[in-house]
């Protein structure tokens, strides 16, 4: 069981138009409506890889109780927690020109109470989860000290923790001892205000993170410990959506690390194993990182074959990962 946090879940609207354009009226091709937010797009990508998840949202309002029940249909596993505010709503206007053009509402005003019953239904996740992704953007006015909390909860329990987020709440999620920070590089540039990847993740190690996995678009995706880099390419040539791409690089990730037989018994256990690896001393143990950074290099590509966030082209994954195979990675 995955256990997969999205705080600032969303109503995602994506429209479809002939070409994009600014200060004109323009008919909408295709309309998509379907449950968001990064941690949502996450899961889905888990549950289409049949890897058992529940999704733990604070939702308010009208289009919070239809995300808990769309998803519900879609046979996801849900635990809502009540928030007064309504779930925000994002429009992404799509064509087959240009890159998408995303408008994101902020959010519902979540209280202290709110926030900590959403920590309560984390901990009662604990016993049965193999790892804990927490993905996303916090809604407007949170405190970013809640994902301290929650980091720091799941990995006193001993569970692998993903930290997919930006800003203060990515360095507040280094702070707590992650074991993984999943920044892409502007995500990480812009928290730490590094000038360079390698500065920045170093960053994050220094406050407790214990590794920081970088996705850099073309440029690939990399791992980092205090002990050293190792880099991924990207799968070339893949054109498509790239909405959605990095939470299924997330999800690919997340797949390798917690696959039977690639994993210690805890999660702080394969923190540490992970840091050891990269110094070389465990052929084994750095195969297993380089398989988990192609596996999230093919889970993204994947991604970008499909017209909407949260899913991926399966058949696509199994051929991205014998390309990558033949690609091999650089330390």
């Amino acid at each position: 069981m995955i256990v997969v946090l999205t705080p600032n879940p969303a109503v995602d609207v994506t429209y479809r138009v002939a070409e994009q354009s600014v200060g004109v009226t323009q008919r909408v091709l295709d309309v998509d409506r379907r449950p968001g937010g990064k941690g949502v797009n996450v899961a889905r990508v888990l549950d289409a890889a049949g890897v058992a998840t529940t999704s733990v949202l604070p939702l308010g309002g009208t289009t919070g109780a239809w995300t808990a029940a769309a998803l519900q249909r879609d046979g996801l596993a849900v635990t809502a927690v009540p928030v007064a505010g309504d779930t925000r709503t994002t429009v992404t206007v799509v064509d087959d020109l240009v890159h998408p053009t995303m408008y994101g509402e902020p959010g519902p005003s979540v209280t202290a109470d709110e926030w900590a019953a959403v920590g309560v239904a984390l901990r009662h996740s604990w016993a049965t989860a193999s790892a804990f992704v927490v993905s996303g953007s916090l809604p407007r006015g949170t405190d970013p000290d809640v994902v301290r909390a929650w980091v720091r909860d799941a990995v006193d329990a001993g569970v692998l923790v993903v930290a997919d987020l930006s800003g203060p709440a990515l360095l507040e999620a280094a702070s707590a001892g992650a074991s993984i920070c999943k920044p892409n590089r502007d995500e990480l540039l812009d928290a730490t205000g590094a000038r360079d990847e390698r500065t920045g993740a170093l960053d994050l190690l220094a406050r407790g993170a214990g590794m920081v996995v970088v996705s850099a678009g073309a440029a690939g995706i990399s791992a980092h410990t205090l002990a050293g880099v190792v880099t991924v390419p990207a799968v070339p040539d893949v054109h498509g959506n790239p909405t959605g791409a990095g939470d299924a690089a997330t999800a690919g990730l997340v797949l390798a690390l917690t696959a039977s037989g690639s994993r210690t018994t805890s999660g702080a256990q394969r923190s540490d194993l992970l840091g050891h690896d990269l110094l070389g001393h465990d052929p084994l143990g750095h195969d297993v990182v380089r398989h988990a950074l192609r596996s999230a290099a093919a889970y993204g590509a994947a991604a970008v074959l499909r017209p909407v966030a949260g899913e991926v082209d399966l058949d696509a994954v199994d051929r991205f990962l014998t390309q990558l195979d033949r690609t091999g990675s650089t330390t």
